[in-house]
C-alpha cells in the first residue's frame, strides 16, 4: 500500500514538474517490473527456449534415442573395460612370469658365480692377495717362540726375502696359464672346424636326400601321368565302342522302321485303313488319305446354304443400320436445335448479368470513395504497426 502511494505521489510530481528527489522504493518496483518483462519476453518471443508450438512427440523420441545411444555407448565400454581388465590380468600374469623367470636365472647366476667362480680359484689370485707375504710366516705359538726376536714382530715393511723365489712361481704359473689358454682356443678351433663339419655333411645330405626326394617325385609323377593316359585311352576306346553300338543299333532301328512303312497301309491309298472301329463318324488321322467324292459333295451343299445364310443375315444387318442412322441423323438436328436456343439464352443471360454487375459497381465505386473521403481520412501509417507484439501481455 505505501508502494502504490509513492507511486502515485511520484506521478503527480512528474505532472506537475515538480523537482523531487525519485523514490528508491519506486524506482526498485519498476526495475523489478521491467526485468519480469523482459524475462517473459525471452520466454514468449525466443524460439529456443519457448515451449509453445513444439512437437513434444518428436522431442521425446530424440530424447529415449538419446538415452539408448548413451546406454549403448555404456555397455560398449563396459564390454571394453572388462576386455581391458581382463588383458591387464593376462599382462600381469605375463609380466610375474618374466620377473620370476629373470629371478630364477639371477640366482643361478649368482649360485654358480659364489660355486665356481670365487676369487681364490682365479689364476692371479696370488698376484692380487693382499695377505700373501703375511701367510708366509707361521701363525704365532706362544712367547716362547724361537723364531721370532724379541720384539715378536713378523713382518717388516718394504722386507721381502723370497722375490726371487715368488718371481720364479709368478712366471710359472703365468706359463701355465698362457698354455692352458692356447690349448682351450686351439680345442675350441678344431670343435669349431668339426661343427662346420658336420654342417656340411649335414647340408649335403639335406641336399641328397631332396634331390632324391625330387627324382622320386618326378618318376611319381610320371607313372601317374603314364596312367592317366592309359585310362584315357581305354576310356576313349569305350566311348568309340559305345558310340558305334549306338549307330549300328540306330541303323537297324530306321532300316526296320522303312520295311515297316513300306509293308504297312500308311502308304496305300484304301479308305478303309483310315476308318476307326470306335465310332464311324471318326477316322485315323496317321492312315487318312482324304475325303471321298460322296463326302466333298456334302461339304459342298453345307458351304452353300451357310453362304445364303450368310448373305440374308448381312442383309437385314444393313436394314437395321440404316434405320439407326437415320434415327442418328434426327436426333443430331435435334440437339442442334436445342443447343442454338441455349446459346442464345445464355447470350441474354449474359447481358443481364453484365448490366447488373456493371450496376453493382457503380455502387461499389460510389460507397468507396465516400469511405476515402469522409470517413478513412487518417491512414496508418508504419509507426502504427510497430507498436504490435511488443508487449507479453
Amino acid at each position: 500500500m505505501a508502494t502504490q502511494n509513492a507511486a502515485a505521489v511520484y506521478r503527480i510530481a512528474k505532472m506537475f514538474h515538480l523537482n523531487l528527489p525519485p523514490d528508491p522504493k519506486e524506482m526498485a518496483a519498476i526495475e523489478a517490473r521491467r526485468n519480469r518483462e523482459k524475462e517473459r519476453q525471452n520466454r514468449i518471443f525466443d524460439v529456443r527456449t519457448r515451449v509453445m508450438g513444439v512437437d513434444v512427440e518428436a522431442l521425446d523420441k530424440q530424447v529415449e534415442e538419446r538415452k539408448l545411444r548413451e546406454a549403448t555407448e555404456k555397455r560398449k565400454e563396459a564390454a571394453y573395460g572388462t576386455n581391458q581388465l581382463k588383458y591387464d590380468m593376462v599382462a600381469q600374469m605375463l609380466e610375474r612370469e618374466e620377473a620370476e623367470r629373470a629371478r630364477r636365472l639371477a640366482r643361478k647366476v649368482q649360485e654358480f658365480r659364489e660355486q665356481k667362480q670365487q676369487l681364490k680359484h682365479r689364476h692371479d689370485f696370488d698376484l692380487w692377495e693382499q695377505n700373501h707375504l703375511w701367510n708366509e710366516f707361521p701363525a704365532h705359538l706362544g712367547n716362547n717362540d724361537p723364531y721370532y726376536g724379541p720384539a715378536s714382530l713378523q713382518c717388516f715393511s718394504g722386507e721381502d726375502l723370497d722375490r726371487a723365489t715368488c718371481l720364479r712361481m709368478e712366471q710359472e704359473r703365468f706359463r701355465y696359464s698362457l698354455e692352458k689358454q692356447m690349448h682351450e682356443k686351439q680345442q675350441a678351433r678344431a670343435e669349431e672346424m668339426y661343427a662346420d663339419e658336420l654342417s656340411n655333411q649335414l647340408r649335403l645330405a639335406v641336399d641328397m636326400q631332396a634331390a632324391q626326394t625330387a627324382r622320386l617325385e618326378e618318376s611319381c609323377r610320371k607313372a601317374i601321368k603314364c596312367a592317366i593316359a592309359n585310362a584315357n585311352k581305354a576310356q576313349a576306346a569305350e566311348v568309340a565302342e559305345r558310340k558305334r553300338q549306338e549307330r549300328r543299333r540306330e541303323l537297324g532301328a530306321n532300316i526296320s522302321e522303312i520295311r515297316h512303312q513300306i509293308k504297312s497301309d500308311l502308304l496305300t491309298e484304301k479308305p478303309q485303313t483310315a476308318q476307326n472301329f470306335v465310332g464311324p463318324h471318326r477316322v485315323q488321322s496317321q492312315c487318312w488319305k482324304g475325303m471321298t467324292p460322296e463326302q466333298r459333295t456334302a461339304i459342298n451343299k453345307a458351304q452353300e446354304a451357310q453362304r445364303h445364310e450368310k448373305k440374308a443375315q448381312r442383309q437385314a444387318e444393313q436394314d437395321l443400320d440404316a434405320k439407326w442412322g437415320s434415327q442418328a441423323i434426327n436426333l443430331a438436328q435435334a440437339t442442334m436445335e436445342l443447343e442454338e436456343q441455349e446459346r442464345e439464352l445464355c447470350a441474354e443471360f449474359r447481358r443481364g448479368l453484365g448490366s447488373f454487375n456493371q450496376e453493382l459497381a457503380n455502387e461499389q465505386n460510389t460507397h468507396q470513395n465516400y469511405l476515402n473521403s469522409m470517413i478513412y481520412t487518417n491512414q496508418p501509417t508504419t509507426q502504427y504497426y510497430l507498436q504490435f507484439n511488443t508487449s507479453s501481455r
